[in-house]
Protein backbone atom coordinates (compact mmCIF):
# COMPACT_ATOMS: atom_id res chain seq x y z
CA UNK A 1 0.00 0.00 0.00
CA UNK A 2 1.40 3.40 -0.97
CA UNK A 3 0.69 6.57 0.97
CA UNK A 4 -0.98 8.34 -1.98
CA UNK A 5 -3.63 5.61 -2.22
CA UNK A 6 -4.19 5.76 1.54
CA UNK A 7 -4.55 9.55 1.40
CA UNK A 8 -7.16 9.18 -1.34
CA UNK A 9 -8.95 6.53 0.72
CA UNK A 10 -9.10 8.82 3.78
CA UNK A 11 -10.29 11.78 1.72
CA UNK A 12 -13.14 9.81 0.15
CA UNK A 13 -14.08 8.28 3.52
CA UNK A 14 -14.22 11.72 5.18
CA UNK A 15 -16.03 13.58 2.39
CA UNK A 16 -18.16 10.62 1.19
CA UNK A 17 -17.57 11.95 -2.29
CA UNK A 18 -14.96 11.27 -5.00
CA UNK A 19 -15.36 14.78 -6.41
CA UNK A 20 -14.94 16.52 -3.04
CA UNK A 21 -11.99 14.25 -2.23
CA UNK A 22 -10.40 15.26 -5.55
CA UNK A 23 -10.83 18.95 -4.67
CA UNK A 24 -9.33 18.36 -1.22
CA UNK A 25 -6.29 16.58 -2.71
CA UNK A 26 -5.94 18.94 -5.71
CA UNK A 27 -6.40 16.02 -8.10
CA UNK A 28 -8.82 15.10 -10.84
CA UNK A 29 -11.69 12.77 -9.98
CA UNK A 30 -10.38 10.01 -12.30
CA UNK A 31 -7.02 10.17 -10.50
CA UNK A 32 -8.73 9.62 -7.14
CA UNK A 33 -10.82 6.78 -8.55
CA UNK A 34 -7.65 5.15 -9.92
CA UNK A 35 -5.92 5.34 -6.54
CA UNK A 36 -8.93 3.78 -4.79
CA UNK A 37 -9.06 1.02 -7.43
CA UNK A 38 -5.34 0.36 -6.91
CA UNK A 39 -5.82 0.13 -3.15
CA UNK A 40 -8.82 -2.19 -3.49
CA UNK A 41 -6.74 -4.38 -5.79
CA UNK A 42 -3.88 -4.48 -3.28
CA UNK A 43 -6.12 -5.54 -0.38
CA UNK A 44 -8.26 -7.78 -2.62
CA UNK A 45 -11.58 -6.40 -1.39
CA UNK A 46 -14.01 -3.57 -2.04
CA UNK A 47 -13.60 -0.63 0.35
CA UNK A 48 -16.56 1.52 -0.73
CA UNK A 49 -20.15 0.79 -1.69
CA UNK A 50 -21.36 3.02 -4.51
CA UNK A 51 -25.16 3.19 -4.58
CA UNK A 52 -26.31 5.95 -6.91
CA UNK A 53 -24.52 9.08 -5.75
CA UNK A 54 -24.07 7.76 -2.23
CA UNK A 55 -20.61 6.60 -1.15
CA UNK A 56 -20.19 4.59 2.04
CA UNK A 57 -17.51 2.41 3.60
CA UNK A 58 -17.85 -1.35 3.44
CA UNK A 59 -17.04 -3.45 6.49
CA UNK A 60 -13.48 -3.83 5.15
CA UNK A 61 -13.31 -0.05 4.66
CA UNK A 62 -14.33 0.57 8.27
CA UNK A 63 -11.62 -1.87 9.37
CA UNK A 64 -8.95 -0.18 7.27
CA UNK A 65 -9.86 3.40 8.25
CA UNK A 66 -8.12 3.61 11.67
CA UNK A 67 -5.14 1.64 10.34
CA UNK A 68 -4.75 4.04 7.42
CA UNK A 69 -4.81 7.02 9.76
CA UNK A 70 -2.10 5.45 11.92
CA UNK A 71 0.08 4.58 8.92
CA UNK A 72 -0.09 8.08 7.46
CA UNK A 73 0.48 9.66 10.88
CA UNK A 74 3.59 7.49 11.37
CA UNK A 75 4.93 8.45 7.93
CA UNK A 76 4.33 12.14 8.60
CA UNK A 77 5.90 11.82 12.04
CA UNK A 78 9.02 10.30 10.49
CA UNK A 79 9.21 13.10 7.92
CA UNK A 80 9.01 15.72 10.67
CA UNK A 81 11.69 14.00 12.74
CA UNK A 82 14.05 13.92 9.75
CA UNK A 83 13.27 17.51 8.74
CA UNK A 84 13.92 18.67 12.30
CA UNK A 85 17.52 17.44 12.07
CA UNK A 86 18.34 20.26 9.68
CA UNK A 87 17.28 22.85 12.24
CA UNK A 88 15.35 24.77 9.59
CA UNK A 89 11.97 26.26 10.42
CA UNK A 90 9.67 25.76 7.46
CA UNK A 91 7.02 23.54 5.96
CA UNK A 92 3.35 23.43 6.87
CA UNK A 93 2.04 24.07 10.38
CA UNK A 94 -1.56 22.89 10.82
CA UNK A 95 -2.95 25.03 13.63
CA UNK A 96 -6.48 25.41 14.98
CA UNK A 97 -7.93 28.12 17.17
CA UNK A 98 -11.34 29.20 18.37
CA UNK A 99 -12.96 32.24 16.76
CA UNK A 100 -12.67 34.33 19.92
CA UNK A 101 -8.99 33.57 20.53
CA UNK A 102 -8.26 34.01 16.84
CA UNK A 103 -9.78 37.49 16.92
CA UNK A 104 -8.68 38.73 20.34
CA UNK A 105 -5.50 36.88 21.36
CA UNK A 106 -3.63 35.51 18.35
CA UNK A 107 -3.24 38.41 15.87
CA UNK A 108 -0.06 39.96 17.41
CA UNK A 109 1.42 36.48 17.97
CA UNK A 110 0.75 35.42 14.37
CA UNK A 111 2.13 38.70 13.03
CA UNK A 112 5.38 38.27 14.97
CA UNK A 113 5.62 34.60 14.00
CA UNK A 114 5.11 35.11 10.26
CA UNK A 115 7.62 37.97 10.22
CA UNK A 116 10.31 35.83 11.87
CA UNK A 117 9.50 32.55 10.11
CA UNK A 118 8.41 33.42 6.56
CA UNK A 119 9.22 29.91 5.29
CA UNK A 120 6.39 28.40 7.36
CA UNK A 121 3.09 27.80 5.57
CA UNK A 122 0.37 28.38 8.16
CA UNK A 123 -2.66 26.13 7.68
CA UNK A 124 -5.01 27.93 10.09
CA UNK A 125 -8.40 26.46 11.02
CA UNK A 126 -11.12 28.25 13.02
CA UNK A 127 -12.93 25.59 15.04
CA UNK A 128 -14.95 25.21 18.20
CA UNK A 129 -12.58 24.20 20.99
CA UNK A 130 -14.19 20.77 21.32
CA UNK A 131 -13.57 19.97 17.63
CA UNK A 132 -10.01 21.27 17.88
CA UNK A 133 -9.37 18.81 20.73
CA UNK A 134 -10.64 16.00 18.49
CA UNK A 135 -8.39 17.15 15.65
CA UNK A 136 -5.28 17.02 17.83
CA UNK A 137 -6.33 13.61 19.17
CA UNK A 138 -6.80 12.06 15.72
CA UNK A 139 -3.67 13.68 14.27
CA UNK A 140 -5.24 16.02 11.71
CA UNK A 141 -4.01 19.04 13.72
CA UNK A 142 -0.48 19.52 15.04
CA UNK A 143 -1.38 22.28 17.49
CA UNK A 144 -4.52 23.94 18.85
CA UNK A 145 -4.96 27.19 20.80
CA UNK A 146 -8.39 27.07 22.43
CA UNK A 147 -10.52 27.13 25.57
CA UNK A 148 -9.21 24.24 27.67
CA UNK A 149 -11.31 21.28 28.73
CA UNK A 150 -12.36 21.15 32.39
CA UNK A 151 -10.67 17.75 32.86
CA UNK A 152 -7.38 16.24 31.58
CA UNK A 153 -7.60 14.09 28.45
CA UNK A 154 -5.29 11.13 27.93
CA UNK A 155 -2.47 11.54 25.37
CA UNK A 156 -2.81 15.31 25.22
CA UNK A 157 -0.22 17.73 26.58
CA UNK A 158 -2.08 20.88 27.65
CA UNK A 159 -0.54 24.19 28.74
CA UNK A 160 -2.60 27.03 30.21
CA UNK A 161 -1.50 30.42 28.86
CA UNK A 162 -4.23 32.88 29.78
CA UNK A 163 -7.53 33.06 31.58
CA UNK A 164 -10.70 34.97 30.74
CA UNK A 165 -12.84 36.39 33.53
CA UNK A 166 -16.42 35.81 32.49
CA UNK A 167 -18.64 38.79 33.32
CA UNK A 168 -22.38 38.65 33.98
CA UNK A 169 -23.89 41.18 31.56
CA UNK A 170 -27.21 42.43 30.19
CA UNK A 171 -28.54 45.24 28.01
CA UNK A 172 -28.75 48.74 29.59
CA UNK A 173 -32.56 48.64 29.45
CA UNK A 174 -32.89 45.10 30.86
CA UNK A 175 -34.78 44.82 34.20
CA UNK A 176 -31.61 43.50 35.87
CA UNK A 177 -29.48 46.48 34.81
CA UNK A 178 -30.43 48.74 37.74
CA UNK A 179 -30.06 46.17 40.53
CA UNK A 180 -27.22 47.02 42.98
CA UNK A 181 -26.33 43.35 43.66
CA UNK A 182 -27.92 40.13 42.54
CA UNK A 183 -27.83 36.46 43.47
CA UNK A 184 -27.61 33.47 41.14
CA UNK A 185 -31.14 32.60 42.20
CA UNK A 186 -32.43 36.00 41.09
CA UNK A 187 -30.71 35.62 37.72
CA UNK A 188 -32.55 32.35 37.15
CA UNK A 189 -35.83 34.25 37.15
CA UNK A 190 -34.85 35.79 33.79
CA UNK A 191 -34.00 34.19 30.46
CA UNK A 192 -30.36 33.96 29.44
CA UNK A 193 -28.41 33.47 26.19
CA UNK A 194 -25.33 31.28 26.54
CA UNK A 195 -22.71 29.28 24.62
CA UNK A 196 -23.82 25.93 23.18
CA UNK A 197 -24.66 23.09 25.57
CA UNK A 198 -21.65 20.94 24.63
CA UNK A 199 -19.00 23.65 24.90
CA UNK A 200 -16.33 23.81 27.60
CA UNK A 201 -17.42 27.36 28.51
CA UNK A 202 -21.06 26.32 28.98
CA UNK A 203 -19.95 23.39 31.16
CA UNK A 204 -18.02 25.81 33.37
CA UNK A 205 -21.04 28.10 33.75
CA UNK A 206 -23.49 25.28 34.41
CA UNK A 207 -21.23 23.86 37.07
CA UNK A 208 -21.39 27.10 39.08
CA UNK A 209 -25.20 27.16 38.99
CA UNK A 210 -25.49 23.42 39.68
CA UNK A 211 -23.37 23.86 42.82
CA UNK A 212 -26.08 26.25 44.03
CA UNK A 213 -28.82 23.77 43.08
CA UNK A 214 -30.01 25.93 40.19
CA UNK A 215 -30.94 25.24 36.58
CA UNK A 216 -30.16 27.84 33.93
CA UNK A 217 -33.17 29.28 32.02
CA UNK A 218 -31.50 29.26 28.60
CA UNK A 219 -33.67 30.70 25.83
CA UNK A 220 -31.08 30.66 23.04
CA UNK A 221 -27.53 29.38 22.54
CA UNK A 222 -24.72 29.87 20.04
CA UNK A 223 -21.03 29.01 20.00
CA UNK A 224 -20.02 32.46 18.69
CA UNK A 225 -19.36 34.92 21.50
CA UNK A 226 -19.74 37.93 19.20
CA UNK A 227 -23.25 36.72 18.36
CA UNK A 228 -23.99 36.22 22.06
CA UNK A 229 -22.92 39.79 22.70
CA UNK A 230 -25.31 41.06 20.03
CA UNK A 231 -28.24 39.01 21.38
CA UNK A 232 -27.55 40.19 24.90
CA UNK A 233 -27.16 43.85 23.89
CA UNK A 234 -30.59 43.92 22.19
CA UNK A 235 -32.28 42.56 25.31
CA UNK A 236 -32.81 38.89 24.48
CA UNK A 237 -31.43 37.85 27.85
CA UNK A 238 -28.52 38.17 30.26
CA UNK A 239 -25.27 36.36 29.49
CA UNK A 240 -21.67 35.76 30.51
CA UNK A 241 -18.93 37.15 28.28
CA UNK A 242 -15.14 37.60 28.53
CA UNK A 243 -14.17 40.82 30.27
CA UNK A 244 -12.54 42.21 27.12
CA UNK A 245 -15.87 42.14 25.26
CA UNK A 246 -17.79 44.29 27.76
CA UNK A 247 -18.35 47.80 26.42
CA UNK A 248 -20.96 50.58 26.44
CA UNK A 249 -23.54 48.31 24.77
CA UNK A 250 -23.65 46.16 27.91
CA UNK A 251 -23.99 46.57 31.66
CA UNK A 252 -21.86 44.38 33.90
CA UNK A 253 -23.93 42.95 36.74
CA UNK A 254 -22.74 42.62 40.31
CA UNK A 255 -23.43 39.02 41.38
CA UNK A 256 -22.98 37.54 44.84
CA UNK A 257 -20.65 34.72 43.69
CA UNK A 258 -16.94 34.14 43.16
CA UNK A 259 -15.51 35.22 39.77
CA UNK A 260 -15.75 32.64 36.99
CA UNK A 261 -12.60 32.22 34.90
CA UNK A 262 -12.16 30.03 31.84
CA UNK A 263 -8.65 28.73 31.00
CA UNK A 264 -7.17 29.33 27.54
CA UNK A 265 -4.07 27.64 26.21
CA UNK A 266 -2.54 25.25 23.70
CA UNK A 267 -2.48 21.49 23.31
CA UNK A 268 -0.47 18.93 21.35
CA UNK A 269 -0.49 15.14 21.18
CA UNK A 270 2.05 13.53 23.52
CA UNK A 271 2.95 10.85 20.94
CA UNK A 272 3.55 13.26 18.07
CA UNK A 273 6.97 14.51 17.01
CA UNK A 274 6.53 18.26 16.74
CA UNK A 275 7.93 20.10 13.74
CA UNK A 276 10.41 22.91 14.25
CA UNK A 277 7.63 25.23 13.06
CA UNK A 278 5.34 24.01 15.86
CA UNK A 279 8.10 24.36 18.46
CA UNK A 280 8.71 27.96 17.43
CA UNK A 281 4.98 28.68 17.61
CA UNK A 282 4.89 27.23 21.12
CA UNK A 283 7.81 29.49 22.08
CA UNK A 284 5.86 32.49 20.77
CA UNK A 285 2.73 31.44 22.67
CA UNK A 286 4.56 30.82 25.94
CA UNK A 287 6.22 34.22 25.70
CA UNK A 288 2.74 35.72 26.22
CA UNK A 289 1.79 33.52 29.18
CA UNK A 290 0.06 35.44 31.96
CA UNK A 291 1.49 35.04 35.47
CA UNK A 292 -2.03 34.60 36.84
CA UNK A 293 -2.86 31.83 34.35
Amino acid sequence: MDTQSLQAFLAVAETQSFSRAAEQLYLTQPAVSKRIATLESQVSTRLFDRIGRRISLTEAGHLLLPQAKRILAAVEDSRRALANLSGQVGGRLTLATSHHIGLHRLPPILKHYTQHHPEVELDLHFLDSEFAYQGVQDGTLELAVVTLAPHPIEQLHVVKLWRDRLCFVCAPDHPLAQAPELTLETLCQYKCVLPGAMTFTRTLIEQRFAEAGLTLPVSMATNYLETLKMMCSVGLGWSLLPEGMVDSELVELSIDTAPIHRPLGYLVHTNRTLSNAARKMIDALEATMEKTA
